[in-house]
Formats: structure tokens, sequence, C-alpha cells
């Protein structure tokens, strides 16, 4: 009879310390990649911390009045195809208060991702996800953003937490003691998705209940309970809304890292071969140079995974091509060319070509003055047809109109379209620059300021010169630099091969003085024929190599494979390192392991503390009481006798028995 109430009271209490250390449970971890940290000018651009430690939210909307919760202890998690863009523009533009920012990726985008095809459908939702991802990226690179901002990838994992921390905003289940527990505008509240009373045996049956959930609703009752399906019933009706409540789960997010740290030192690597001419006997002349120039290096939102398979990898992929066919070509002095080729890799594309402006500035001079023209290839990877010849020189340049001849013939045998686009470069008065800033009024070409659009624009100062792209216009400023919608799944291995053709074709017609002659120097299936297993093995390669500059070292794995592929096609290779202008300033913690724990949620600690309390001081009472009463009793039998203390309970006689 009394055993029983102790061990429930005993069991009661276990129950309670047991769910008071297991509060916090690790549920899995996973890479991010953190918004790209710069200062432009002394300007402090993108996200300013990278430590996280918050609940998980999904809606910057929690109330049902439409009114913005505070956020300042949330991470929100949004995926990118749900991503309303008006919303986020408003919300980083006035600056308000955010604990962090999770931004969810399409496994399409990730560099590991090898795309499966698809039908039409599919096709078009990538790109228009890709067309939002393009926004969004613009909006945070160019804002400055008090708070963590990563990017992550979908999987299993994340989408069953994202969907716990949905359900948890729907039923205004608190995340943080900021939140409080309103509904998501457009979600009908708790009450309303209430399920019916004679389902909710079914209902309970299906969500993870603790022995504590039943412990805590039960006491809330004062009828005599029963286990099984009464005891569920009674459950029901006294807290089913709080134990639906308390069914949904709370995560908390958390990425330790240190306060990001300066760049010290940010290089920009020049790598360049040669291909040296045949000269005649007796010639003392230097014989005339083509150089083929690409920027190898990248810029986006996340710098861990801008790796830039169009822009500007396609472009570096053919340039080694290139190498590769005329290698073969001047390997063998009966078809050695009398021009020189000069293949240059260069660094700081998306920085005003600060690398190819600080390589011709070291060039010898004589060695320039060689120079017929250079040609820049830049994104020429997609599936367009229509490939685009940008000049600053005027199109009645003779070394301009024989470069756009030659390109148009061969392109026409191609089944390819090549446009001439001109445009100026205005070294007069930049103010009147098309693309002018402030950030191209401190970048100097010499000592007249000027912003460069184009890689050509920096020879055409000095040298003919002409970029072939499959973009008609000129980028804003660090755009198409290889951001996270730039990644293999996007590009057209058929298409490099066909760019490669159409420059090497070109280049060869020029150089054999073979122009206006419809002949097949590379043709397919011959030694010199283009090598698809080449281009797709480089494609692969620099599609998951992130590319940022200042991330990178001159001993880098990178630099490394790109120095020795041009030593085997080239000759008299060198590597350039030279220091990024200075009004650019990089930070590192590029990064990181985001750990996602499930945790009980504050309304929940609440009341199992004031439980717990309470328990206690009942407990404690009892005790008191308990003792106080033996002690009198004792007191009592010590002085009046044990007799004494019978007669106590002892039943009074009768008047009967009495009377006889």
């Amino acid at each position: 009879m009394f055993v029983e109430p102790v061990y429930s009271s005993l069991i009661t209490l276990l129950i309670i310390v047991v769910a008071c250390a297991e509060l916090c449970d690790a549920v899995t971890v996973v890479d991010v990649y953190r918004l790209v940290q710069y200062d432009l000018g002394g300007v402090p651009l993108g996200s300013r911390l990278a430590a996280l430690s918050h609940h998980a939210g999904s809606s910057l909307y929690l109330s049902s009045a439409g009114a913005a919760a505070d956020l300042s202890r949330t991470v929100l998690i949004l995926p990118v195809r749900e991503l309303n863009l008006t919303f986020i523009r408003d919300y980083i533009g006035q600056r308000k208060p955010l604990g962090g920012l999770l931004l969810l990726l399409p496994p399409v985008f990730s560099p590991q991702h090898s795309d499966s095809g698809g039908g039409a459908d599919q096709d078009s939702a990538k790109d228009l996800v890709k067309e939002v991802l393009i926004e969004v990226e613009r909006l945070l690179i160019h804002a400055n953003i008090p708070y963590p901002v990563y990017f992550g990838f979908e999987d299993e994992a994340v989408h069953a937490m994202l969907g716990d921390v949905k359900k948890n905003d729907i039923t205004g289940q608190p995340a943080t003691a900021t939140t409080g527990g309103q509904s998501e505008p457009g979600h009908p509240s708790p009450s309303d998705q209430r399920p019916p009373l004679g389902n909710f045996n079914n209902y309970a049956s299906k969500v993870q209940q603790s022995p504590l959930d039943s412990l805590l609703c039960v006491r809330l009752s004062d009828e005599p309970i029963a286990f099984g399906y009464q005891r569920w019933a009674l459950i029901g009706r006294r807290c089913g809304p709080w134990l639906r409540r308390r069914a949904a789960k709370s995560y908390k997010l958390v990425v330790a890292a240190p306060e990001p740290r300066k760049v010290a030192s940010p290089a920009i690597i020049n790598i360049q071969g040669w291909l040296p001419g045949l000269k005649a006997d007796g010639d003392s002349n230097q014989l005339p140079t083509i150089a083929i120039v690409a920027s190898y290096d990248t810029f986006g939102a996340a710098p861990a995974l801008s790796v830039g398979s169009d822009s500007n990898g396609s472009g570096v992929v053919a340039l080694l091509e290139i190498a590769r066919l005329f290698s073969i070509l001047y390997s063998n002095p009966k078809t050695r060319g009398r021009y020189n080729l000069l293949f240059v890799l260069t660094s700081g594309g998306p920085y005003n070509y600060n690398g190819t402006h600080k390589w011709l500035r070291s060039m010898d001079q004589r060695l320039r003055e060689t120079i017929d023209y250079a040609i820049c290839l830049n994104s020429i990877g997609s599936s367009s047809n229509e490939l685009w010849l940008h000049v600053s020189k005027p199109p009645e340049n003779a070394y301009i109109k024989q470069i756009f001849e030659g390109f148009s013939t061969v392109s026409e045998e191609l089944g390819l379209k090549v446009g001439l686009k001109h445009k100026k470069i205005n070294i007069s008065n930049p103010r009147e620059s098309q693309m002018l800033s402030f950030i191209c009024l401190a970048l100097r070409t010499g000592y007249v300021p000027i912003c460069m659009v184009w890689e050509h624009e920096q020879f055409s100062l000095r040298v003919t010169a002409a970029t072939l792209s499959e973009l008609s216009v000129a980028p804003d400023f660090l755009e198409s630099t290889g951001g996270l919608s730039d990644n293999r799944n996007f590009i057209n291995e058929a298409s490099i091969s066909r760019s490669v053709k159409l420059v090497a074709e070109s280049l060869a017609r020029h150089i054999y003085g073979q122009q206006g002659k419809s002949i097949d120097i590379f043709a397919d299936h011959s030694s010199l024929s283009i090598n698809p297993s080449y281009i797709r093995s480089w494609v692969e390669f620099l599609s998951t190599t992130p590319r940022v500059a200042p991330f990178l070292s001159k001993n880098d794995p990178l630099i490394v494979a790109l120095k020795k592929e041009l030593a085997d096609h080239t000759v008299e290779v060198n590597v350039q390192q030279e220091l990024l202008d200075g009004m650019f300033t990089f930070y590192d913690s590029t990064s990181g392991r985001l750990h996602i724990y499930q945790v009980a949620s504050v309304t929940f600690d609440l009341i199992l503390l004031l439980v717990l309390a309470s328990y206690l001081i009942v407990l404690f009472s009892f005790l008191v009481i308990l003792t106080r009463v033996i002690s009198m009793l004792a007191d009592y039998v010590f002085e009046q006798g044990l007799d004494d203390l019978i007669s106590l309970f002892r039943r009074p006689s009768s008047r009967k028995v009495k009377t006889a």
C-alpha cells in the first residue's frame, strides 16, 4: 500500500532528472561556406562575422498580422528555390537585426555534383533558380551585412531539420526567447490545425512522446487514470495542444569559427609560356608575336565555392588546348610558323584585370613592340551558337579587320556566328565612362584613372587586342566572374571544343598565310584534331577548384598544375607574382562546419523548471511536516507514557456498558 507511492515519486523524479540532462542532442554536421568578407577602398562589404550559435527559424514574419519578429537571436534558414527577393532585399537594405542567415542551394549548384541530365521541365527549373541566385549574389556582395551569412546544400538531414523548423513556425513553437508563440502569416493558428479529439490516439502514436509529457499532462487532472487508451484519451482532452507543440522539434545551429583576419599581402600570379617561331637564315629581325590570353581566377559570393566553370574556366581550358595543338605543329621545323606564340594565364581578372596590367608593365618594351595582336578568351562555354569579338580600336583598323574576317570565315564553316562589338576606351574624361564608379577612379593605369571592363582593354592602350566571348555586353563590376551559379552543370564541353577550333584555325590560317582559303588544318580524326578527353579532364579539374586570387599562393596546387601543363607544351615558362592593388582587403574564414543540435524549446525549459521546483518544494514540505509530527509523538510518549498515548486512540466505553 505505502510502497507504490514512494516508487512512483522516485520514478517521477528520475524522469525529470533525465529530461533535464538530455535537452540537447546532436543531429548532424554539414559543410557550409561563408559569404565573402572584404573591404573596398576602406568600405566594409560582405559578411562581417563568422561565429554562429543561435536557434533555427524559417520565416522573416511570425505574427498573424504580418509584423516582423525580433530575429536577433535566430538563424534564418531559407532555401534559394523558395526565396522571396523583395523581402530579402528590404531586410538587408534596412539592416534589420538577425542572428545569422543560412541559404540552402539545390545540389545541382554544388561543384561536386555531376548532373545526370533531365527533361525540359528540370532544365527550366534550374534556369529559374539560377536567375534568382544571380540576383541574390549581386545583392550580398555589394552589401555590408553585420551578421554571419553561410551557404549550404540541400540534403536529407538538412531537409528533415528544415521541415521540423517550418512546423515549429506554423504551430507557434518558439525557437528563442524573443520570437514568441505566434503563427506565420498566411497559415492557420495552432487551434485551427488541432486534430479531432477522437483521432488524438492515432496522432499521439505518430509523434515521439517522452514520459515526461504524459506525466505533466496527467498531473493536470484530478480524475483517476488507467494505462492504455483511457490514459491517452485523458491526455488528449487535457493537454492536446501543449503536446502538439512539444512534439515539434527545435534546433540550434552552431559554427565555431574565430574572428576573421585580414589576408596578409594578397598576391596575383601570372603564368606565361612561349612557342618560338622559325627564323629564316640570316634574318636578324624579331619575329612578330601573337598573344593568347585568359584570366584564370574567380570571384563570387562564397570564395570556397567560386569555381567559375564558364567564367573563366572555359577560357583557360581553351588556351591550354590551343597551346597543345600548336606545340605539335611547332615541334617540327617544317611546320613551325614564322610567328612567336605567347600564352599567358593572368590573375586579378575580377579586379580590373590588375594582373594583366602588371604583366604588361613588367614586359620588356622591345618584346611588347613585337606583338601584332592579342586574343583574350572569356566565357566561351555556353551552348549558344553566337560569339562576340569585342574591340576597343575602330573596326576600320587593319589588324581588327584582319582578325574579324579570319574569325568570320572559320565560324561560317563551323556553323557559328561571330559578331563585332566596338567600345571605345574613354581616357580623356573618365567621368563620362559607362562603367564609371568610385572603385574605377582609384584603379589607375599609369596616371589616368580608368575602369577596364574587358581584358583586351589593358592591351589596347599599347597593342591591338580583342576579346572573344559569349557575352554581348560587358558585365558589371564583380559580376560574371565565377559566382555560385557558374559550375560545370551549366556549360557545354562541345561548345568549348568549337571555340577552340575557331581560334586555332583562324590563327593557323593567319600564321601560314592561308586566309580566305577553305582548308582544315585541325581536321577531325587527325593528329591535330581537338581532344575532347583533354578538354573534359581540365573542365572537371577547374570546376572543382576554387580560384579566388587572394587565397592562392605561388605553391598552390592549382598554380603548380597550370605551370606544369604549360611547360609540357611551351618553353621558357615563367611565373610572375605581384601584390594585388591595396584598395582591396580580403578576410579569411571562408568555410566552416555547421553543427545542428536538437534542443528543447524555451517554453519547455521553463515549464520543466517550474515542475521540478514545485515537486521538490512539496517533497521537502512533506518531509519537514512528517519529521515534526514524529518528533512530537516521541516527546509525548516520553512525558506521559505509552499507555496514555494509546488511550488517546482507544474508543470510549458505551453508556450501556457503564450502566451495567
